[in-house]
């Protein structure tokens, strides 16, 4: 009887070596596969690459007095704000805001005045931004008030028509 016991327990180690055995081969496989289509990946990656710089050659030939020149334009002339992240009471609790704000410029130049003075438009915004609550940022009035009270601030740091507009990326409330 002692010996029918110990028959399976020897056999189960050997099962599991034997598991442990395929387990690994496969992961190798799968590494294997993985390397060459990434591989392959990348040779095609080059291509597409060659040919969306021939497009932009031909985008940017095309621009000089065309409309994708405008619309060119407007898209560098967009400077992205860190994320702030605030506490705002909803009359019952303290809730988190954070919100990603990005300003258009009147100019490619205008950006430099942004970083420039990067710190008191961080700090003017995120004053601001604290004297909210839910009530007042929860609808689409009380953000669009918000935005034009963030462009009034703008406007007391930077040269008024440096910012043309004011755009939020990010707006979560929890």
């Amino acid at each position: 009887m002692a010996s029918d016991e110990k028959a399976p327990a020897e056999g189960a180690p050997k099962d599991k070596k034997k598991l442990f055995i395929i387990i690994g081969a496969a992961a190798v496989v799968v590494i294997a596969l993985a390397v060459v289509f990434m591989g392959g990946g990348k040779k095609d990656k080059g291509k597409e690459g060659e040919a969306e710089a021939k497009v932009e050659q031909k985008a940017e030939a095309g621009k000089e007095g065309g409309k994708e020149g405008e619309k060119g334009g407007a898209a560098s002339n967009v400077f992205a704000m860190e994320p702030f992240i605030v506490n705002i009471y909803d009359g019952q609790e303290i809730r988190y805001l954070r919100t990603k704000i990005e300003f258009e410029t009147a100019g490619p130049a205008a950006k430099a005045d942004i970083e420039a003075r990067q710190a008191p438009l961080r700090d003017a915004i995120l004053v601001l931004l604290t004297t909210k609550t839910l009530q007042d940022v929860q609808d689409l009035q009380g953000k669009n008030q918000l935005r034009d009270e963030i462009m009034t601030a703008v406007n007391k740091i930077l040269p008024p028509g440096k910012v043309t507009k004011v755009y939020f990326t990010d707006f979560v409330v929890q």
